[in-house]
């Protein structure tokens, strides 16, 4: 079994059905990434996964066990890990308070953690101590992955990391993808940037209306000519 196994999922909010017998994977180590047309679905799925959206029908399995209607909390005690595109951080807190706070459920010794975190994003080592609404939208995104990291979670899911940012943070976001992988965490990303996103990524999936209308490696999407009619501009 995969690490995360979304089995026919069915679901949305309230009475609204975003997700339709969706089904998809991702294995222990991948980076699987998440394109397709605003309103797909894509960022339900993380949601759905992370206990902030209903599902109707259908399982949502990680690490061998059943999470489809656990609350959050316990979703995160599992090992899952979500950064959110907006409000993502605590703009009032400093940056070394907001990772106190990725560590919330903790009882061990973080400070191994907080150098550790400090080493991957150093420029946030710097400005520690300064308020995390003060800080530009890219390193504000860092300072949201170095929290969900706080855990050291077996799964993250980035829902739009590089919304809004310059060429310059979006490029350096990617790479912390990257390193994050490396180091071991398994990653699910929702990404507009379709390209960029794809070339860094195992595997990926193209939702249309709720529905995995492809599913490839990263450079097989990237080479398919009607992926790339369709949803990377006009051309692979």
């Amino acid at each position: 079994m995969s690490l995360l196994d979304v089995d026919h999922v069915t679901g949305g909010y309230g009475d609204s059905t975003i997700l339709h017998d969706l089904t998809m994977r991702v294995e222990e180590g991948e980076i699987v990434v998440l394109i397709g047309p605003n309103g797909a679905g894509k960022s339900t799925v993380m949601k759905s996964v992370f206990g902030l959206a209903n599902v109707r029908e259908g399982t949502i399995s990680f690490a061998d066990r059943d999470i489809t209607r656990l609350r959050t909390d316990r979703i995160v005690r599992c090992g899952v890990g979500y950064v959110p595109q907006e409000y993502n951080v605590f703009p009032s807190m400093t940056v070394h308070e907001n990772l106190e706070m990725g560590a919330f459920t903790r009882s061990d010794d973080i400070q191994p953690l907080f150098a550790r975190m400090y080493e991957l994003f150093p420029d946030l080592k710097e400005k520690r101590r300064d308020p995390a609404g003060s800080l530009s939208g890219g390193q504000r995104q860092m300072v949201a992955f170095a929290r969900a990291l706080m855990l050291e979670p077996q799964l993250i899911m980035l829902d739009e990391p590089t919304a809004g940012l310059s060429p310059l943070y979006m490029e350096q976001i990617f790479t912390k993808v990257i390193d994050i992988n490396k180091l071991g965490t398994t990653v699910l990303m929702v990404e507009q940037n379709a390209k960029q996103a794809l070339a860094i990524a195992d595997r990926g999936y193209v939702l249309v209306q709720g529905h995995a209308r492809y599913e490839d490696t990263g450079a097989g999407l990237l080479a398919n000519p009607e992926v790339g009619e369709l949803f990377l501009g006009g051309g692979s």
